[in-house]
């Protein structure tokens, strides 16, 4: 298995930045590598993150995400292929701003359990905002075989593990400075001045109607 202290490591980059998805994809493979998975499991990961803040996208670089996948080989890289997406895994897309902040926060399962709880908070809060429920993203049909759940959460309650270490390579966004969130860094949508809302609202790709 691989294990590494996530206090050595430094911030390369914001959450969905090339140098972060970059350095996600290249510590996903160096995990799956170290654990020895099967040679006859075929698995994909990807984020897409939409929506991106325009400085994290570009004309070479439309896409804010990145994958790996584990098809007799393992391979991964900034940005997502279609050839990853038709392999069943977990495919998410959701909007950057939604996950953006709470995701450079480390944690082990009770964080994670936690944050599931304080972003259907901020997701509801701001339905009974906007006066409609908004589509924050979706993972249809999430496939976790154990090999790889095993793999990428070792360590994970002692602070490692592919989340952990996103983490700790993840820099802070400048649109979360001064906005009132959870512990665990979730925006909390109703704490925030009108005028926090209607940014917050905008950074989602989202409208008042």
């Amino acid at each position: 298995m691989f294990d590494i202290d996530v206090d050595t490591l430094d911030p390369v980059g914001e959450f969905g930045s090339a140098a972060w998805c970059q350095a996600c994809a290249d510590y996903g493979m160096a995990i799956l590598d170290a654990a020895g998975m099967p040679d006859d499991l075929s698995w994909a990961f990807s984020e897409t993150y939409t929506f991106p803040p325009s400085r994290l996208v570009s004309d070479d670089r439309p896409i804010s995400g990145y994958y790996l996948f584990q098809n007799g080989v393992i391979s991964g890289d900034d940005g997502v292929k279609e050839a990853c997406l038709a392999i069943p895994g977990f495919h998410a897309k959701i909007r950057w701003a939604y996950i953006c902040n709470q995701s450079g926060t480390r944690y082990g399962s009770a964080g994670q359990k936690q944050r599931g709880v304080d972003e259907a908070s901020l997701a509801a809060e701001m339905e009974s905002d906007l006066g409609y429920k908004p589509a924050m993203g979706v993972v249809p049909n999430p496939v976790w075989p154990k090999p790889i759940i095993a793999a990428l959460s070792h360590g994970a309650e002692a602070g490692s593990g592919l989340h952990n270490i996103a983490a700790s390579l993840q820099s802070s966004s400048p649109e979360y400075e001064g906005l009132p969130t959870t512990e665990l860094g979730v925006p909390r949508f109703s704490l925030m001045t009108d005028k926090q809302k209607a940014d917050f609202v905008r950074l989602c790709g989202l409208k008042y109607v």
